[in-house]
């Protein structure tokens, strides 16, 4: 049968939680209630499966988005069309609710949650917030029960929920044509950023001159105002992700067909496009990349050398790839800061491959997610029929000579730290050093120290009152420097 993964991530204790969507009642996949259901599947390091649950009813359920909370637990968002099994108080008749579901770090539901109206409403991304709640962001056509404001066709739909599911508030954006977001981050301002496509010109959606898709920026900031807004694109583009960086601006992938207006460099039908944005939305600079046929690029993120990361499909063989299995391969491609392609890498067989997430791991490698058909070269086990296809990179590739990490002893104490705490390190060369405070959904919340040291033993003091508030939680403490980055994990508490 079918079976997509659609998000991946890092859990706490070094394994991986994947989440997305199975038909199946076989082989690993187990307790199905019919049709099409989420499947979370915990994962250990080593990718051994140490638990895995279906979640839905007896029509159909799609999990886009999964994310581990501060608690140890998950979050998860998607789309249900049941109103039995696990779902209750779906909004719909014969089309789909949003469906936010929180289990324990054991896959027990703690609650679900239906969200929406009459017609489709699907969520695609979820990320925990500062305060313990969900931001939530999809693609509504409704506007009734729980949904208001919608512009026509389907919108933006953004919803706040506290620690129990609870709406706080909800946001329809768009206009009188189709708008739909893929990708929801929190920003460091407590306010948030989203991005998917619109074809809209009217409504919130100010600047589409092309009358096609285009990826649609929109800044909000923490109660659902909208900051600011930005098109880009050349009229057949849509952006698939989106992630706040170091410098407060924004990095964003998808794919375009062509070129002209924003888009440049295309090499043939639609490719790969990345698009860096400065804290306002202007752009700093964009990139395309792909060959002859098709690329589609799902999933970015931003890495600890300051680069970027990103995955998807490709069909080519030519231009800026070096070689193809068969049909659609995974394709991952590594990125410097000034958007120079340091390294690329096709993982795949015979058949098609279809990447959708992807994350860098505490030991500066990677981890991506998708789903495969085949079963030769790269790709081995399969089941029948897609299956979810879970790869782990190291961060080394054929080519590039290995780099020593110049910082040795990293410790903080306390931990739990709750007033201040001492981050000690040796470095054994002069280095630019960069330490900074990330949270689970890896954005980052506080840059304690970020310039030149030189070799030695270093101490520097963090006072937690000082500044913006780090709220009671578990984060993680990173320090970076030539690439590579040393990690702990830091409980805060009051």
């Amino acid at each position: 049968m079918i079976d997509q993964a659609n998000s991946i991530q890092q859990t706490m204790d070094g394994g991986y939680i994947v989440a997305g969507h199975t038909q199946s009642n076989d082989s690993d996949v187990t307790g199905n209630h019919g049709n099409s259901e989420y499947w979370v599947v915990k994962l250990d390091s080593m990718g051994t499966i140490q638990w895995q649950k279906c979640l839905g009813g007896s029509m159909g359920e799609e999990a886009n988005s999964i994310q581990q909370t501060t608690d140890s637990g998950y979050i998860i968002a998607g789309s249900s069309s049941s109103n039995d099994g696990d779902v209750t108080n779906n909004n719909s008749i014969n089309n789909v609710d949003f469906w936010v579901v929180k289990l324990s770090s054991m896959g027990t539901i703690q609650w679900q949650k239906c969200m929406g109206g009459s017609r489709s409403d699907v969520a695609y991304s979820i990320q925990q917030t500062m305060d313990g709640g969900y931001a939530v962001a999809g693609s509504s056509g409704s506007n009734d029960s729980d949904v208001t404001g919608n512009h026509g066709m389907q919108d933006y739909w953004v919803v706040k929920l506290d620690t129990n599911g609870t709406i706080q508030w909800q946001k329809s954006m768009g206009g009188s044509g189709g708008d739909a977001a893929f990708s929801i981050c929190q920003t460091m301002d407590s306010g948030y950023i989203v991005a998917g496509m619109s074809n809209s010109i009217d409504g919130d959606v100010i600047g589409n001159i092309n009358f096609g898709n285009n990826y649609w920026v929109v800044k909000l900031n923490s109660m659902g105002t909208i900051q600011w807004q930005k098109i880009l694109g050349n009229g057949s583009a849509r952006a698939n992700s989106i992630q706040q960086t170091t410098d407060s601006g924004y990095i964003v992938a998808g794919t375009a067909l062509g070129n002209g207006y924003d888009v440049s460099g295309n090499r043939g039908v639609y490719d790969f496009w990345v698009v860096k944005l400065n804290s306002t939305g202007t752009i700093r600079w964009q990139k395309c990349m792909g060959g002859s046929d098709q690329e589609w690029a799902n999933s970015i993120r931003q890495t600890t050398d300051g680069g970027y990361v990103v995955a998807g499909f490709a069909e080519s063989n030519d231009s800026d790839l070096t070689s193809n299995n068969g049909g659609m391969d995974y394709w991952v491609v590594k990125l410097n800061s000034n958007a120079s392609i340091e390294w690329q890498q096709n993982l795949g067989g015979s058949l098609d491959d279809y990447a959708t997430s992807i994350w860098q791991t505490s030991d500066t490698g990677y981890i991506v997610a998708g789903r495969s058909k085949s079963n030769d070269f790269d790709v081995t086990g399969n089941n029948g029929n897609w299956d979810y296809w879970i790869v782990k990179l190291g961060w080394t590739i054929t080519g590039i000579p290995e780099i020593i990490n110049p910082v040795s002893d990293f410790k903080v104490n306390p931990n739990p730290v709750s007033r201040s705490a001492e981050i000690s390190f040796s470095l054994n060369q002069s280095e630019h050093i960069s330490v900074a405070v990330y949270d689970i959904a890896g954005r980052i919340v506080r840059i304690l120290f970020d310039d030149k040291l030189a070799p030695g033993n270093h101490q520097l003091q963090w006072n937690l009152k000082e500044g913006q508030v780090v709220a009671d939680g578990i984060y993680f403490l990173k320090i970076i420097s030539a690439g590579f980055t040393k990690s702990c994990r830091l409980v805060v508490v009051e």
